[in-house]
């Protein structure tokens, strides 16, 4: 696994200069999110990007079509990160960034797709001075990524997973079935593991910003094509649901 630069490394770096360069045009403090809420971001169809250019200036360009017909305020959000990521005047702008959940976290959450939520998950890990809130943060990229994993193996397979087995559903709910390393099958229509799960996340979910995401990414994979969803429908026994009503 290679090394993570240091700081002393990025500071010197000529890369991270040139990603910077023109940063303070993009940096200046939004003092009205009531007029960005309301006006909409001009284009067609939103395009995602896929990695970054080293000219700060095209990539903000390229971001912006990514929130086509959103209000403004979501892709304010996404150049803060931006900004964050590309070290620029590092507290001011994560104080820009939390004071901005900290003022319209339900705005966000509602707004903000699975993609930006976990970005801004990933800016608390790395910024946020306190440890709780940088553990839950880790929580959530960490939970939001294993299911990236998994998917992305379903998707790439040849032929295509196929419908699960009613034969192999009633099977877990007659027996144990192993995995590996101790672990067995969840056992699909009864299994209190997630409710379980959940019970521990509640008193997470009420802390603050990052609460707030973690909350929403999780009800969000339980409604997306994952895993989650999946076994959700098959689920019987209600005292053991695991999503939010």
């Amino acid at each position: 696994m290679p090394r993570k630069k240091s700081r002393l490394e990025r500071l010197l770096s000529f890369n991270q200069h040139r990603k910077r360069w023109g940063a303070g045009r993009h940096a200046q403090p939004v003092t009205d999110t009531e007029i960005l809420k309301t006006k909409i971001i001009d284009g067609d169809q939103p395009v995602q990007t896929r990695g970054s250019e080293k000219s700060l200036d095209l990539h903000l360009v390229n971001l912006r079509r990514e929130f086509s017909g959103q209000p403004e305020l979501v892709f304010h959000h996404a150049r803060l990160i931006v900004l964050i990521r590309r070290e620029f005047q590092l507290p001011d702008t994560f104080l820009q960034f939390r004071t901005l959940w900290e003022a319209e976290g339900e705005f966000l959450c509602e707004h903000l797709n699975l993609r930006w939520l976990i970005s801004a998950a990933d800016t608390f890990a790395d910024h946020d001075p306190d440890p709780a809130n940088r553990a839950i943060a880790i929580l959530i990229s960490t939970l939001v990524n294993t299911v990236k994993i998994y998917e992305t193996e379903r998707v790439l397979a040849d032929p295509a997973p196929a419908p699960l087995s009613s034969d192999k559903v009633a099977l877990v709910q007659r027996e144990l079935v192993p995995l590996f390393s101790g672990l067995s099958c969840f056992t699909i229509g009864t299994d209190d593991t997630w409710r379980n799960t959940r019970w521990r996340l509640d008193p997470l979910m009420a802390r603050g910003p990052v609460g707030m995401i973690l909350k929403t990414v999780f009800d969000r994979l339980q409604d997306e094509d994952t895993a989650f969803h999946r076994l959700k429908e098959l689920h019987q026994r209600e005292r053991t649901g695991w999503w939010s009503q």
